[in-house]
């Protein structure tokens, strides 16, 4: 008995009699009744592993949030029954040979075409290489395969998220591929429908509309092909304020001019002469390296098999890159980098997990973690790699630099710690890639107390320095970033401005989108700052730099920072609050509260939440969180948090509350007056 496993779906396993290999996807045997949810998921998750051990603690920690004392035990008769519905022919005491026990836990050892979802991917790669008729044939077969959407019963679990993603990624790549090979043999018609749900499904998928456009164009509807495209670039506009790309500027352009190139078997337009790039050379330079990415991660799909290791570390490489394209690509790098460690610590290779975690080196400018559960398990297996690796001073450099990221804004000793460490060995073995990686790590840790505008500044400067001479890019954006916070906290705006400039420039010419979202944020607190401007202007500033932060994929920042931004304005215009009443604070509910209930005439309740006010957390919003806590102590004549204000801010006498770059509550000196005289 030969068995297959399909995950494009619900989780399912079924038999197939005799020589007749398992058609992935195709359940034309008979189905294996694999009992309960649990079972079920112990499967799927040794899917999700492919092929690679999965340690029975681990299971544990997947299957139950709270386990219970038995768990170890449930997790071994889960797998006693799947191993004979598996393989009910199998003698008692014989080893399993599907199901297998190794090292500390379990393995599926299925064969590459037996699992659904192995299968697609295959197929999917191979389609690239393959002519167009034959690429049909291919792709309607794997598209065939798909029963629902991916591991369908365990949506929700965090083990299986980025599996389904990639998975239901890798199919919207496939419709696209068989739309290409459809309209690539004159079957326009017949592409159209299903193109028109694609696009209407996943309308930010550009190349949907391109295609849809230009079946219908091939079908002599040039006025629908056209309303296609007028389709798509208001949704752009309006709800990710986008213009359209390259490519679809290009085909409203050629459907306007009725271009003879745009229907089969007519000329291409002749090559036009060298000189500066027009949409149409970047339209053809953007397609160009569509077809140089396609081929060469197909043959690398093709060459690599499944379960190397260089697969692993060339996913982390990847992953660098997609972080910092913004929205998605950010949310999405941080799931699957977690994947990626976790795929690491179960091969059990001390050496590669230090490798796949510290090869993450994407700059960090915001000391609030995105997600902290995340974040901490981050730190847990660089913890667990530096344990194993006593040694190795470059890895340990690394893995300690990743301590020091992820746990920012914590104020934790051991972090300062590992932050001091990374920058030594970086300094010793001369790396500039891992100094720069390093001064990340010290700056997030340089949050211990106020006042610390000089000491970043200075990290910034070597960071920008450093980047410059050896062409690291991100790096550079991150030091000068790091110099726009500080030299505006130190007063210097026209300093800080010309970082934000250069800022612009490096992201404009690398493609580095995040960095404008704290450019204009900047320009917002530059225009407030200047108090020239009235204050719907300054508002209006504010709400705009808001709207860069949706989609993001960076919610330790856009959590409550919008009407914290206003909060921080109208308090030092003495402005009304009431309207802000009913905002998404976020984090910094406790620091808006009183001020809030201030205006509301609440005093007595505005006095009880002052009271049970917590100190700011360690990072670029204490000294103005601080200052709002100091507005609202002098009002209600508080004199004990006057006294913790003063003594928090005494540091920072000099500076301005405007170490974020993002929001200002003004001279911090003006502050430490006002509760001087409160005092007295």
């Amino acid at each position: 008995m030969t068995v297959a496993f399909g995950v494009l779906g619900p989780v399912t396993a079924w038999q197939a009699a005799g020589d007749t290999p398992p058609v992935a996807g195709e359940p034309r045997g008979e189905v294996i009744a694999l009992r309960g949810p649990r079972h079920r998921a112990v499967l799927a998750r040794l899917i999700v592993a492919r092929r690679r051990v999965v340690p029975v603690a681990r299971l544990v920690e997947d299957l139950w949030d709270d386990p219970p004392p038995g768990a170890v035990g449930a997790v071994r008769t889960f797998v006693a029954a799947l191993r004979r519905a598996l393989e009910p022919e199998r003698p008692p005491r014989a080893a399993s040979r599907l199901l297998v026990t190794e090292g500390p836990g379990y393995a599926l050892r299925a064969q590459p075409d037996a699992v659904d979802a192995w299968r697609f991917e295959q197929a999917v790669a191979a389609s690239a290489a393959l002519p167009p008729g034959q690429a049909l044939a291919r792709l309607r077969e794997a598209l065939g395969w798909w029963r629902g959407p991916a591991y369908a019963e365990f949506a929700d679990e965090h083990w299986a998220r980025a599996d389904r993603s990639r998975l239901a990624e890798l199919r919207l790549q496939a419709v696209e591929r068989l739309a290409d090979a459809r309209l690539a043999l004159g079957m326009a018609a017949e592409a159209v429908p299903d193109l028109d749900a694609h696009a209407a499904a996943h309308p930010w998928r550009e190349d949907a509309w391109r295609q849809l456009a230009l079946a219908l164009y091939r079908c002599g509807r040039q006025g629908d092909a056209l309303a296609v495209l007028r389709r798509a670039r208001t949704l752009l506009a309006e709800q990710l304020g986008l213009d359209p790309g390259p490519a679809l500027r290009r085909l409203e352009t050629d459907i306007l001019h009725q271009a003879p190139h745009l229907t089969p078997g007519q000329a291409a337009p002749p090559p036009r002469d060298a000189g500066p790039l027009t949409a149409e050379a970047d339209a053809g330079a953007a397609a160009a390296a569509e077809r140089v990415w396609t081929r060469a991660a197909a043959a690398f799909d093709q060459a690599v098999p499944p379960g190397a290791r260089a697969r692993l570390e060339s996913t982390v490489g990847l992953l660098r890159g997609l972080a910092v394209t913004g929205g998605g690509g950010l949310s999405a790098a941080r799931e699957q980098r977690l994947a990626a460690v976790a795929a690491a610590e179960e091969l059990g290779d001390p050496e590669l997990t230090a490798r796949v975690i510290g090869a993450y080196d994407v700059p960090a400018i915001w000391p609030r973690s995105d997600d902290p559960a995340q974040a901490a398990q981050v730190v847990a297996a660089a913890e667990r790699a530096l344990s194993a690796l006593p040694g190795s001073p470059g890895p340990r450099a690394r893995l300690l630099a990743v301590v020091a990221l992820e746990s920012r804004g914590g104020g934790s000793p051991r972090a300062a710690e590992a932050a001091r460490e990374a920058e030594r060995l970086a300094r010793r073995l001369d790396d500039p890639a891992l100094l720069a990686f390093a001064l990340n790590g010290v700056f997030m840790q340089t949050f211990h107390r106020a006042g610390l505008a000089g000491e970043r500044d200075a990290i910034g400067a070597e960071l920008v320095a450093l980047s410059a001479a050896h062409g690291l890019v991100t790096f550079e954006v991150l030091g000068r970033l790091i110099r726009l916070q500080a030299r505006a906290a130190l007063a210097d705006l026209e300093e800080a401005d010309r970082h934000a400039a250069a800022v612009d420039l490096l992201a404009v010419r690398h493609e580095l989108p995040l960095a404008g979202v704290f450019t204009q944020w900047y320009r917002a607190m530059r225009l407030d700052a200047a108090g020239r401007a009235p204050a719907d202007r300054v508002e209006a500033a504010y709400r705009e730099a808001a709207r860069r932060l949706d989609g993001s994929g960076m919610p330790g920042l856009e959590d409550g920072l919008p009407p914290l931004a206003l909060l921080c304005s109208r308090v030092r215009r003495g402005l009304p609050l009431l309207d802000l009443e009913h905002a998404a604070w976020g984090p910094y509910e406790p620091w808006a509260r009183p001020l809030l209930l201030i205006g509301r005439g609440r005093e007595e309740e505005a006095s009880a939440a002052l009271r049970e006010l917590p100190d700011p957390p360690h990072d670029l919003l204490m000294e103005a969180l601080w200052c709002l806590a100091a507005r609202a102590a002098v009002a209600l004549g508080d004199r004990a948090t006057m006294r913790r204000a003063a003594a928090a801010l005494a540091p920072a006498a000099g500076e301005l509350a405007a170490g974020s770059g993002l929001l200002t509550m003004g001279p911090v000196s003006r502050h430490l007056a006002t509760l001087t005289s409160a005092a007295s």
